[in-house]
């Protein structure tokens, strides 16, 4: 359900329908009553968190900050008790912000990502991107905002001073790392972690990553389990940290457009940061046009250019059947022995699954096509 404003809102009733099952559409309700009485709770919690410790009562108890009296009293992380007293204290200087978050119109996740920017001046323009923004999609939109709006300068130096990494163990004994980069640092370390995973065979690591199964003839087969995107990442990265830095050559690219720059995954990057990235990086830059399209350059060629691969990434972003996002590969459509030529027009970005699969569906239907005749 929507609201008038374009936001999600939270379903009030739930309408039967002959195949609907009553206890599921009480279940439903259910949430939904829960959802909003949290909501409205969570946004008293923070105000009180920011009243509490602005009083300084928190230090009769012996607590050395308030987020360690509130982590002790409600059994919580001292890292949730100070996200809670940073929106706390931001929602003070932001009234149409704190309005918006008692009454609902904009959700927790939405308000965690506007008081990192907000400010008394821009709050309502920034509230009416969130009003029209998925709450996973918003932070990329705000740090577009900010990449057109803001001071460069100011802007960079909040990048500086709040980079960082942390890192806590797991129940199950893991470890998990959060890092907080720069854009600048971002945009080398990103395209070298996948330029690294390219040169890996995407075999897990462990011994036991084999298992035997039967194919359909009733054979025993190996098979060899491969590890996730995520995880060849991960592994990629401690190849290059242990390796003493990264032997593969990677290059940067820049898609260049009428409201600015960014990196190849969205990221907003600032001209001045492009600056520094000249002198220690390989870039590439995709021009786009006034409609927001990227420049086409084609070649009488079999093998794609990296700029012809540029433009159909930048295009289709994912694969055009199933719309998995790794593990691309650039297609020829129709194959290049039929056209004899390397077109951006004639070509598609097919998971290497899917690429095999068309290709394998083309056969049979060629085969099919001589058995008629």
């Amino acid at each position: 359900m929507l609201r008038d404003n374009g936001t999600r809102a939270l379903p009030t009733t739930s309408q039967p329908t002959p195949d609907d099952d009553a206890d599921q559409i009480g279940v439903r309700a259910e949430l939904a009553r829960i959802g909003r009485r949290w909501s409205a709770s969570l946004t008293r919690l923070v105000e009180l968190a920011a009243d509490l410790d602005e009083s300084g009562e928190w230090a009769l108890d012996g607590s050395p900050t308030c987020a360690h009296w509130i982590a002790g009293v409600l059994d919580i992380e001292v890292s949730t008790a100070r996200e809670w007293l940073r929106i706390g204290r931001a929602l003070r200087k932001l009234p149409s912000t704190a309005a918006a978050f008692g009454n609902g119109t904009v959700s927790y996740s939405k308000v965690r990502s506007l008081t990192r920017l907000a400010t008394a001046d821009n709050e309502d323009e920034l509230l009416e991107i969130a009003s029209r923004t998925a709450p996973g999609k918003l932070s990329t939109a705000l740090a577009a905002w900010s990449a057109r709006h803001e001071d460069e300068a100011t802007r960079n130096e909040r990048h500086r001073r709040e980079r960082g990494m942390r890192h806590r163990v797991e129940p199950d004994g893991a470890v998990s790392v959060t890092l907080r980069l720069t854009p600048e640092q971002w945009a080398v370390l990103g395209p070298t972690i996948d330029a690294e995973v390219l040169r890996g065979d995407g075999r897990e690591p462990e011994p036991e990553t084999t298992e035997s199964g039967e194919d359909a003839s009733g054979t025993r087969r190996s098979h060899v389990r491969w590890a996730s995107l995520a995880q060849q990442r991960v592994d990629a990265l401690i190849r290059i940290v242990s390796g003493g830095g990264s032997t593969v050559t990677t290059e940067v690219i820049l898609h260049v457009r009428a409201d600015g720059c960014t990196l190849d995954d969205g990221t907003p990057i600032a001209g001045s940061v492009v600056e520094r990235l000249v002198s220690q990086s390989s870039l590439r830059a995709m021009i786009h046009d006034a409609q927001a399209h990227p420049i086409n350059v084609s070649g009488k060629h079999r093998r794609h250019t990296d700029r012809q691969k540029r433009v159909v990434k930048e295009r289709d972003g994912q694969c055009v059947d199933c719309g998995a996002t790794a593990f691309l590969q650039y297609d020829h459509v129709p194959d290049f022995d039929v056209s004899g030529h390397t077109l951006v027009e004639e070509t598609e970005l097919r998971c290497s699954r899917c690429h095999k699969n068309r290709h394998a569906r083309d056969f049979a239907a060629t085969l099919d096509s001589d058995d008629d005749q």
